[in-house]
């Protein structure tokens, strides 16, 4: 589930960022005036200067095979590609353009680069507001495999972006093995009805696995990320092998004492036979003293020989369990700790959401969640270089530390980007809390400029019923404070407080 679950944020993130750098490309003058002159043109074809425009974006942005401005009829008014004549969108596209202010088209095979790609498309709209085209961008989706490929943490897995109508987008696997497939309908509608649950069906390569379907925002994609049936109970299967060959060997190795002892010894042996019981009952400390006959005699120097070396044997494997259960307390921290911060890394920070949402479904008690960004983080790394921008993110990381409760967990979400889960506390109360933490931040000191924040607000269950929705709530707010300017707090629903 928490696969799945990264895996969409992290494709939604893709999706916005290709989409937004595209509306900005969309809200130059070149391209609104040039649909314009060829509306009033009654269909007459604009001059070169927009194909020259579209040619120096697609030169800039990698993740676009090519850019195209056609108008509300589908006519290809310029395009950055020479051999480029179809519009690529989905029927009805205008109306989803008015009502969506976006369209993302189906994913296609590119035989000739060997890529899978989509187009998307943003709106156009003139001086005084009215629609009057879309700019349409190619989108190579090798970018997202290699994100596939990196967050697939089982080789025996998969994780897959599929369509509403089951097609394939992209794939950890690679898509060219698979582009022409598609997940059956009875399978696609059992996944929906779980989603966040794990379901058992039969995969894209027609092998039963176990998966969890999770939708990406803002997109009519989904991610779907499985694992074999065979692979995920491997391990169990293992242990228990493990466990009845130790068993099998235990009962040989205590049928052949009971042999030898009924074949070879003739005289009571009933202190040792006392000790042979005292050391299968786990007592090591048994040491027989030494008397009888020349049978038994030697018997008990053997018997105390093997007690001891099983005595030295214990004591052995304790250390080695001690150093173990040392080393995998250390590997265990380092798992879920921000190497460069000292924060709480991204894991660690899905656990203990997870782990609200379930205390909260239990005790009836909320939570709140902050999404914090360093404003112009970029820019600042470009200007004084990369050991100045950690610098920067270690004494903010400080800052949050120093400024939240123990039972808060302070996390280190991704590059420049901060989350903090607050038990127990409301979005209004978790505001006051960012704006101290805000203010703290600009009054630091950083060498060069002022360094500020832009932080989303959000609480269980007002603004999300679920873990994730909180968190993709805080996300939304977090970026409704970047377009606002940044270096401000807003909450998910800023209307609670005033109702209340």
């Amino acid at each position: 589930v928490s696969e799945s679950f990264q895996t969409a944020r992290a494709t939604g993130v893709w999706l916005r960022e290709q989409l937004f750098d595209l509306r900005v490309f969309a809200t130059s003058d070149v391209v609104a005036h040039s649909l314009e002159r060829a509306s009033a043109a009654s269909g007459k074809a604009p001059n070169n200067r927009l194909r020259e425009y579209l040619v120096s974006l697609n030169a800039r942005v990698g993740d676009y095979s090519g850019i195209k401005v056609i108008d509300l009829n589908g006519r290809i008014l310029a395009t950055s590609k020479t051999e480029d004549t179809k519009v690529g969108l989905p029927l009805g596209w205008v109306s989803t353009l008015r009502a969506d202010g976006q369209v993302t088209g189906p994913a296609f095979w590119v035989a000739k680069s060997g890529k899978a790609k989509v187009n998307a498309a943003v709106p156009v709209r003139s001086s005084d507001g009215r629609l009057v085209g879309a700019v349409v961008a190619e989108l190579d989706l090798t970018p997202m495999e290699e994100l596939l490929r990196s967050l697939s943490s089982d080789t025996a897995g998969a994780i897959y972006i599929i369509a509403s109508n089951g097609m394939l987008v992209s794939s950890s696997n690679g898509v060219s093995a698979q582009r022409k497939a598609r997940m059956p309908r009875e399978t696609l509608d059992q996944l929906r009805t779980d989603q966040d649950s794990v379901s058992q069906y039969t995969g894209f390569v027609g092998r039963e696995v176990i998966g969890v379907l999770q939708q990406v925002p803002q997109a009519d994609w989904s991610v779907l990320a499985e694992v074999s049936s065979d692979a995920a109970f491997r391990e169990l299967r293992r242990l228990r092998n493990i466990g009845l060959a130790f068993v099998v060997l235990l009962l040989l190795a205590a049928g052949f004492v009971a042999y030898a002892l009924g074949i070879f010894i003739v005289r009571p042996l009933d202190r040792l036979t006392k000790g042979v019981a005292e050391v299968a009952g786990g007592d090591l400390e048994v040491d027989l003293p030494a008397g009888g006959g020349a049978e038994v005699g030697y018997l008990t120097t053997v018997f105390n020989h093997m007690v001891a070396r099983l005595r030295e044997g214990r004591r052995e494997l304790d250390a080695i369990n001690t150093t173990l259960k040392k080393k995998n307390e250390e590997l265990e921290r380092l798992s879920v700790t921000d190497g460069l911060t000292g924060l709480a890394n991204h894991r660690l920070l899905i656990q203990r959401l997870i782990q609200e949402g379930m205390r909260a479904a239990a005790t009836g008690a909320g939570f709140a969640v902050l999404m914090a960004d360093v404003d112009h983080f970029k820019q600042y790394n470009d200007e004084f270089g990369h050991p100045a921008g950690d610098e920067v993110l270690k004494r903010v990381a400080d800052l949050l530390r120093e400024s939240v409760r123990d039972i808060d967990c302070a996390a280190r979400y991704g590059g420049e980007e901060f989350a903090i889960v607050m038990p127990e506390m409301s979005a209004d109360e978790a505001g006051e809390i960012a704006q101290s933490i805000g203010k703290r931040v600009a009054a630091q000191s950083f060498p060069g400029r002022t360094v500020t924040l832009s932080i989303g607000v959000a609480g269980f269950p007002d603004d999300g019923d679920m873990p994730h929705a909180v968190i993709a709530a805080a996300d939304r707010a977090l970026y409704q404070a970047k377009r606002e300017g940044r270096n401000r707090i807003v909450q998910a629903n800023p209307r609670r407080k005033a109702a209340r």
